[in-house]
């Protein structure tokens, strides 16, 4: 890694499952390094200690190039890691790494197979998920108001904004029931929120961005339009925001961040929502019981 700055480092993600992990993983490291280019490519699948075999040979010749390559590996066969770790390239082999460590505190040695964390796996929890993905898809920009009760998050938020990516994110990594809701000009005109949300608010979550980037997205779809004009979304913005905050809804920001932050923050609103409400329901049995209590009491 003494090259000049500017030489573009390659990067292997490996695994012999779909290397999700890896790439999640080693991209959160290589994100630390904002002034390196790389080049990144990802061999998942990697069936046994052959094909292992011709991609150490592989990495050898990236190797004997201008830049040594950086490998990292999630591949959980022990035969497959041996192979891949006869490389010359540094392997960051996240399995071995940590799952020593795992087996010693559980006392117990793992299976060691591969196709487990993105696999199908267990075939209820991905049969609930398809499921959460084709209501999220039928519930997609207000198409279907069918069951919204069902729904476990609404998104809210004009036209652009980020509605669908974050809902078939939540469905298919979360098994999340994700509706989205657009507020159009006519919903922004009131002060309430549109009807058919109204009563499920309390699964309602604002999404908004910045009037540059709003109006940019427009303009890709309809180029020179009203409807992409920097006036039009600053008080489309505005009137959002005013409607969020009138009804205490959580708002996130999509001008900055990805489906994946976005989600995540989502997740932990909602999760922080239903400590609250658990939270007050005791708290309101807790008084019954102590005002029957007293009732009860002889004078």
């Amino acid at each position: 890694m003494s090259e000049a700055e500017d030489a573009v480092v390659p990067v292997f993600f490996l695994s012999d499952s779909t290397g999700i992990s890896a790439e999640t993983m080693g991209n959160a490291l290589l994100l630390q390094f904002p002034d390196l280019t790389f080049e990144r490519s990802t061999i998942p699948f990697i069936a046994g200690v052959d094909q292992a075999r011709e991609i150490a040979a592989m990495l050898d010749e990236v190797a004997a190039g201008p830049v040594m390559p950086l490998v990292f590996s999630t591949a959980a066969d022990d035969d497959v890691r041996h192979e891949l770790n006869r490389t010359v390239a540094p392997v960051i082999d996240f399995f071995d790494m940590h799952m020593n460590r795992v087996e010693g505190i559980l006392g117990q040695r793992g299976i060691r197979r591969a196709a487990r964390l993105h696999g199908v796996g267990d075939i209820k929890r991905y049969n609930a998920r398809m499921a959460a993905v084709e209501f999220t898809i039928e519930h997609d920009d207000g198409q279907s108001l069918r069951a919204l009760d069902k729904a476990d998050v609404i998104l809210l938020a004009p036209s652009r904004c980020g509605k669908t990516p974050t809902s078939m994110y939540l469905a298919l990594q979360h098994g999340l029931y994700v509706a989205n809701y657009p507020l159009v000009e006519e919903d922004l005109h009131e002060s309430e929120l549109p009807a058919p949300v109204r009563e499920y608010a309390d699964r309602c979550f604002g999404l908004v961005t910045t009037v540059d980037r709003l109006s940019r997205v427009r303009n890709e779809r309809r180029p020179g339009s009203r409807y992409s004009s920097p006036e039009q979304c600053r008080w489309e913005l505005r009137r959002t925001k005013e409607l969020f905050e009138a009804h205490r809804l959580p708002v996130v920001d999509s001008s900055a961040k990805s489906v994946e932050e976005i989600s995540a923050i989502i997740l932990q609103t909602k999760k922080h929502r239903a400590r609250s409400a658990a939270a007050a329901r005791l708290s309101s049995s807790q008084q019954t019981r102590s005002t029957s209590s007293r009732g009860d009491s002889p004078a």
